[in-house]
């Protein structure tokens, strides 16, 4: 059988994965990334790059590059409820270098990383390869058994890392248990039409239909539409028709552009989980980004925490797998750093789906807005609050370039 070795390999090729496997090349550690597509051409992937995500990209000096790739940037946040809409959040007011959320395509997000850890030769993608378990000695992870076109091989690491997502096959061979926090919500996907207008445009709608998110992506509006959880083979059976009032009578400026949805292939489900593991890591290996936590879409959240994540662990493994060194005392610093930001924003989640998300699906007439929601609009000083909440979150990650450590010769 085929067999490679590195010091790390890493299952997944999403934001968390190539990003760990970038900071880890830089630093100059041997790195295989495997991601099971051909490409990262994915409909509905997380594309909200939040300012925390950004400044990262400053520190790094890839920015200018990243903002070359096609983005809408949103300067400030505001809802409409019943028909009124409110201003909620101005990330003008933050203290990164970028104001804004940046909604980008995740396949330009990750091409861009791609390329800039294609720089380093110590850095291998292996693309259309999956990793299908693990391989232990010993009590200890040394590697994994994958996939390609040609067959099945063997890598062994001193190092696996599972960035495979909210189904991480590596997880689940793992042995990790997993808390399931519950999410009483699922979410359609869709795209329609958009009509630019010189208007600040809302990033969501509550009407007595429900709750609809829009996303501005240039000329469409890419959106969701929540709906209580398990309900999606209901929502199919009342018929597309159904379906396109559903949305109107939540954004009835929507109307004409709904009659484009003529078919079900245009709108693809996303089952939403929130859980995380209680230990993230065995000996020899370690769960990021959603194989570690997975997140509620609420917020938006999910690719720039995987992004956290990604920045912690290469900081706090970098030097000791430089060294070979990495034993279980710093893959439990990596949980440690980034659990309490992941469990906080899971937490604030879980109270939004009580308190706004199901009251929103369940009400019947227009609803009332909330008393903060109306001070938020009347007071712009406090829209920097949840701006912060929202574009730079708990515990923020920041790269300082390390000293650059020779396995063989120490320090440089």
């Amino acid at each position: 059988m085929r067999s490679l070795e590195t010091q790390c390999v890493i299952s997944g090729g999403g934001p968390a994965g190539l990003m760990t496997g970038y900071l880890l090349a830089r630093q100059g550690v041997d790195v295989i990334v495997l991601e099971k597509h051909a490409d990262f051409l994915r409909d509905f992937r997380g594309d909200t790059v939040h300012p925390s995500t950004l400044e990262l990209f400053h520190e790094l000096g890839l920015l200018d590059g990243l903002l070359t790739r096609p983005h809408q940037k949103i300067h400030q946040a505001s809802v409409t409820i019943s028909g009124q809409g409110f201003k909620v959040a101005d990330f003008g007011q933050l203290s990164t270098h970028c104001k804004y959320i940046a909604m980008m395509p995740q396949s330009d997000f990750l091409d861009c990383l791609a390329d800039a850890a294609h720089t380093y030769p110590n850095f291998r993608l292996l693309q259309l390869t999956k990793a299908e378990d693990l391989i232990v000695h010993e009590g200890k992870i040394v590697g994994v058994r994958a996939s390609d076109k040609d067959g099945s091989f063997v890598i062994h690491a001193d190092l696996t890392v599972g960035a495979d997502g909210r189904d991480s096959t590596l997880r689940d061979a793992s042995g990790l248990k997993v808390e399931d926090l519950g999410a009483p919500i699922d979410v359609f996907w869709m795209r329609l039409l958009r009509t630019p207008t010189k208007t600040i445009e809302p990033l969501a709608q509550v009407g007595s239909g429900g709750f609809l998110v829009q996303l501005n992506r240039s000329d469409y509006w890419q959106c969701a539409l929540p709906f209580q959880k398990g309900a999606a083979d209901v929502i199919r059976a009342e018929g597309l028709e159904a379906f396109r009032q559903r949305i109107s009578a939540i954004a009835p400026e929507l109307s004409t552009a709904t009659l484009a949805l003529t078919s079900w292939d245009q709108v693809k489900l996303l089952t939403v989980q929130v859980n995380r593991l209680t230990t993230w890591w065995r000996d020899g290996f370690l769960c990021i980004g959603d194989a570690a936590h997975a997140m509620s879409p609420v917020g938006g959240v999910g690719i720039n925490l995987a992004i956290q994540d990604a920045v912690a662990t290469a900081r706090l493994l970098g030097p000791s797998l430089l060294t070979r060194t990495a034993g279980p005392k710093h893959l439990a610093q990596v949980q440690k750093r980034r659990a309490w930001p992941a469990n906080m924003t899971q937490k604030a989640q879980v109270v939004a789906h009580k308190f706004i998300l199901v009251p929103a699906l369940n009400t019947k007439s227009p609803p009332n807005p909330p008393f903060a929601v109306k001070l938020l609009n009347r007071f712009s000083v406090l829209r920097g609050l949840p701006a912060r909440a929202v574009g730079i979150g708990l515990r923020p990650e920041h790269w300082r370039e390390p000293r650059r450590i020779d396995s063989t010769l120490g320090l440089t």
